[in-house]
C-alpha cells in the first residue's frame, strides 16, 4: 500500500501487506513499512507513524548519512529508533572513497574516468551488502519478530532512497513468509517509478556535486532498480545458502526465530 502521500515529507514509503503466499494466504498487515529518509517528516507525518501503530524505525544509513539528515521522530517515546548501518549503500561515500583527491577536482579527466571504472554494478553492490551484512539483516528480522508481541508492532526500516539496503532487507522478509520471488520483484522495482516523482533528482545532484560526471553507472546506482539487480542478490543467496532461513541462520537466527517470524508474517 502507497503510503508516501501519508507519510508527508517522505517520497519512497508503502506498507508491505496484503501479498500472495505461496500455499494460500495473504501477507497480514500492520507489521512492515519501507521508505525512504525520515529527516524531512512533517509533524503530519509524525502523526501518521504513531496512527500506523509503527513502533520502531530502523535507519539502515552509515553513521555519516544519519548525521548529515537525521530523521524526524515523534518526540514522546512513542517510535522507539534502531540504528543499524549497513555499509555499501551510500552513494555519495562511494565515490568519496573512489575519487579522494578533492572529491575529484584535482584529477584529471582521464584519472576520474578510471576512477570510475571500479563502480560496481547494481548486483555487484548487492551482493556485497549481502556479503557483509547476514547479522544485521538477522537483526531487522528479530526486531519484526519482537514488536509484533507489542501493541505497535509496526517496524518501518529504511535507508536513504529506500531502494538498496531497504530493497534487499523487504525481499529478505518477503522471502521468510513465503512471498512468490515475482511479487518480490514487483515490489522492488517499484521504487524506481516512486524515485522518479522527484527524489531522484536530488539522489544524482548528490554525485555531480561532488564534481563527478553523471555515468550511466552512476545513474542506475543511484536512481534505478531494475528487476535484473534484486534477481541477483536472490540467487546469490540461493545459492550461497539455499535460501533466505539459512542466510539468516548464518546471521545468528536459531530455527525456532525463523519458524516464529513465518507464522507471524502469515498472520498464522
Amino acid at each position: 500500500m502507497e503510503l508516501t502521500s501519508i507519510l508527508q515529507g517522505t517520497h519512497n514509503a508503502r506498507e508491505l501487506s496484503g501479498f500472495p503466499l505461496t500455499g494460500g494466504g495473504t501477507l497480514a498487515s500492520g507489521l512492515l513499512f519501507r521508505s525512504d529518509a525520515l529527516a524531512a517528516l512533517t509533524d503530519e507525518g509524525m502523526q501518521e507513524l504513531v496512527d500506523l501503530r509503527i513502533g520502531t524505525v530502523i535507519d539502515l544509513r552509515t553513521d555519516g548519512e544519519r548525521a548529515r539528515a537525521a530523521d524526524r521522530l515523534p518526540d514522546d517515546g512513542s517510535v522507539t529508533l534502531l540504528p543499524l548501518p549497513m555499509q555499501g549503500g551510500a552513494m555519495d561515500e562511494m565515490v568519496k572513497h573512489l575519487l579522494p583527491s578533492a572529491r575529484g577536482a584535482g584529477l584529471s579527466v582521464t584519472q576520474v574516468a578510471e576512477a570510475l571504472k571500479q563502480v560496481p554494478t547494481l548486483e555487484q553492490l548487492y551482493v556485497s551488502i549481502l556479503e557483509g551484512s547476514a547479522t544485521p539483516f538477522a537483526t531487522v528480522a528479530r526486531t519484526v519478530l519482537a514488536a509484533s508481541r507489542t501493541d505497535r508492532p509496526g517496524v518501518l526500516f529504511h535507508c536513504t532512497a529506500g531502494k538498496d539496503r531497504t530493497g534487499l532487507a523487504a525481499a529478505i522478509l518477503l522471502s521468510v513468509a513465503g512471498v512468490p520471488r515475482e511479487v518480490i520483484v514487483e515490489d522492488y522495482t517499484q521504487t524506481e517509478k516512486n524515485l522518479a516523482l522527484g527524489l531522484a533528482d536530488a539522489l544524482t545532484l548528490l554525485i555531480t556535486s561532488l564534481g563527478v560526471p553523471l555515468t550511466p553507472g552512476l545513474k542506475t546506482l543511484a536512481t534505478e532498480s531494475p528487476a535484473s539487480a534484486i534477481e541477483a542478490a536472490l540467487d546469490w543467496i540461493a545459492a550461497n545458502h539455499g535460501d533466505v532461513a539459512d542466510y539468516l541462520r548464518s546471521g545468528g537466527m536459531d530455527d525456532a526465530e525463523i519458524a516464529d517470524l513465518r507464522r507471524v508474517l502469515r498472520g498464522e
